[in-house]
Parts: C-alpha cells; structure tokens; sequence
C-alpha cells in the first residue's frame, strides 16, 4: 500500500471518529436538555415550540436558530439533517455552532413527538384546512414544518386532525414560502397572541 493511501485512508478513520465522538457529546447534551425539559415545566411551559422536520438548508436553520434566541422559542430538528452539524461543517454553512447547544435533535418524528406528548402540536402545510391567523395559539404549543424539499410527509400529515393543519396564504401562482420565512410568520403571530411573553413591554397599554 502507497504511503498517500495510507495516509487517506488513516484522515478516513480520524473523520469518522470525530464525527462519533461529537454525536455521542451531542447526543448526551440532548438527553441533559431532554431532563432539563422535565425538572423546569414551568419555565419550559412559557416557551413555543418550533419542530423542523429533516431539514435540509444550513441557512435556513440558521435564521431559525437566531429567530428561536431572539423570541425564546425552543427548536426541535428531527432526522435525517441535510447538513453535518458538526463545528467545522457549522462554519463552513454560516451557522452558529455554540447556539446548537439550545437546540434539541431527534432520532426520528416519534422521538420529538414523545418528547413534546404535553403539548398542542400544529403542523404547518401548504395543503393545510385552516389558516394560521385563525387559530388560538397558547405559549404551550409546537408548530411542526417539514423540510425544504418534500415538506411534511402525508402520513404525518395524518396524524393531526384538519384542525390542525394549518396554511400561510400565497399568491395562487406561488409555490411555496421560504421555510425560515414560514417559520417567523408562525412564531410571531403564536408569540403576540401570547401578548409576547417573556418582554419587558407593556402591550396591554396600546
């Protein structure tokens, strides 16, 4: 075997190993976010919920991850990512790697939902029934979108009651939203139906 091949071969086994050692770090910092969830209800019960289903984009994870910060939302991604997460391939997409830290990832859909089982989840689609201004929003809630690509795949979509599918309006010409767009409309309007809880703004004065 040529020295180059060895030597390609040995960065191979080095990746892979970091790679492993990062995800069993970041699978323990979910399990301690997981039982900081559990011992702090009532903080955690004041905060909305964002669930990103196999996301696909880096930036658009990334606007999702400071929108999250600046609102106190927590943000949930559920696998397969289309991205690495790990710190090299994080600033390389533009994204924050130590704000991960207050992100949640998921093995699957039925991880993230048995985590979140005390909660009213809304998933968002453009074959929604109902629009998403027209719906009574608590700080309790989780607002579910699928991914760039494929959206919400029809048998999640299944499991929610028409009641809780919801739509942003288009143009009738227009495909689609961008998804961190999607994500601010949302949140933003669950956030001041909630009378933006969590500032120092009185809105009850307007």
């Amino acid at each position: 075997m040529s020295k180059s091949l060895c030597e390609f071969k040995i960065n191979i086994v080095e990746n892979l190993l970091k790679n492993y050692v990062y995800k069993i770090k970041l699978n323990y910092q979910n399990y301690l976010n997981s039982r900081s969830l559990v011992s702090t209800r009532t903080q955690i019960n004041s905060m909305l919920q964002i669930i990103l289903y196999t996301p696909q984009i880096p930036p658009n994870t990334g606007n999702i991850i400071r929108l999250c910060a600046n609102s106190g939302a927590r943000l949930h991604l559920i696998e397969p990512i289309g991205f690495s997460v790990d710190e090299k391939s994080c600033r390389r997409a533009g994204l924050d790697y130590q704000s991960l830290a207050d992100v949640i990832i998921h093995r699957n859909w039925f991880s993230c939902k048995e985590m979140l089982s005390d909660r009213s989840i809304w998933a968002i689609t453009k074959f929604g029934n109902k629009r998403y201004d027209q719906v009574k929003f608590s700080n309790n809630d989780a607002l579910l979108f699928g991914s760039e690509i494929s959206g919400l795949p029809k048998n999640i979509k299944d499991e929610f009651a028409r009641s809780h599918q919801l739509y942003l309006p288009m143009q009738n010409e227009s495909r689609s939203l961008n998804l961190s767009n999607a994500v601010a409309i949302c949140l933003y309007e669950a956030w001041r139906q909630n009378n933006f809880i969590d500032t120092d703004y009185n809105f009850e004065n307007l």
